[in-house]
């Protein structure tokens, strides 16, 4: 079956009307690798319920449309998605429990060629119920087992790669070898962050870590090395996701100042020397 360029581009979300609780924060917040250290107070502010912050990143949880590649409809071999890449620009802080609506629309069908797989890009939008526009998430599916489509947008402009120079800041974060089974309570319970027999088949010796929980934790390390822990100050977070990281590894975060309010970065895994997010932006106030 060959996916239908125009039933993927014009495929209808329903509004997502969520609300969350501190709950939720902490669970998300949990997924990422906060309360590692139970008693530092960096930590405490995302974990614990006095005086509670929601850590930006949560956003891309929130107004989720749910798993709809898995709908038979969509014709898409889901097995055998990757996710891309992923953008967020953040407009105004999440507070710590809350109402969001999320808006979904896909904005690029991109075909790669027959064998060759296709790109699905898609924009969501949370508004409070005030109708604030609190973010701006945008998501690059890789089905790589679909492609020769009957049409094809162009590509929306590329993440810049990092530069080609040694790091001016590095940070090292492990990840929990349980990330990926506390992180799908969050959204995304595809059984590939889960189920072994699912990852073989998908070509992978175990469960993978959702990629997002791995930007969760690339957020973490450039909110504690280039913001000085004050998570308010990253306005945006782009990247691409280069290679999976299997729960438990160490992530490693490299970055480059790009002036006063901008970091490049990417992260590799420690223990097998393999970059896995490439092309990384972090948008931060002075």
């Amino acid at each position: 079956m060959i996916m239908d360029y125009q039933l993927i581009k014009n495929w209808v979300f329903p509004e997502v009307d969520r609300t969350y609780t501190e709950n939720d924060s902490i669970l998300y917040a949990l997924g990422i690798g906060f309360g590692q250290e139970p008693t530092n107070p960096d930590h405490l502010k995302y974990v614990y319920e006095q005086n509670l912050q929601a850590f930006p990143t949560m956003a891309v949880v929130l107004g989720y449309p749910g798993f709809w590649m898995k709908d038979p409809k969509a014709g898409i071999n889901w097995v055998k998605l990757v996710h891309g890449e992923q953008r967020l620009t953040i407009h105004k802080p999440l507070p710590a429990a809350g109402r969001v609506i999320g808006r979904t629309r896909i904005t690029h069908v991109i075909d790669k060629g027959a064998d060759k797989g296709a790109l699905v890009l898609s924009e969501r939008t949370l508004h409070d119920d005030a109708g604030n526009h609190l973010v701006t998430i945008g998501s690059t599916t890789f089905c790589r087992g679909d492609g020769g489509l009957s049409q094809s947008d162009e590509s929306p402009p590329a993440l810049e790669a990092t530069p080609d120079r040694a790091p001016d800041m590095t940070c090292a974060l492990p990840t929990l070898p349980q990330a990926a089974l506390i992180y799908r309570l969050c959204a995304d319970n595809n059984p590939l962050h889960a189920d072994p027999a699912v990852a073989e088949r998908a070509g992978y010796p175990r469960p993978i870590l959702h990629g997002l929980c791995t930007y969760g934790v690339a957020a973490r390390a450039i909110v504690q090395t280039a913001c000085s822990n004050d998570a308010t100050r990253l306005t945006a977070l782009h990247t691409r996701f280069s290679s999976p990281v299997f729960p438990g590894e160490t992530l490693v975060c490299e970055m480059w100042r790009d002036g006063k309010e901008a970091v490049r970065f990417r992260a590799k895994v420690a223990e097998r020397d393999v970059v896995v997010l490439s092309h990384g932006y972090a948008g931060i106030k002075a």
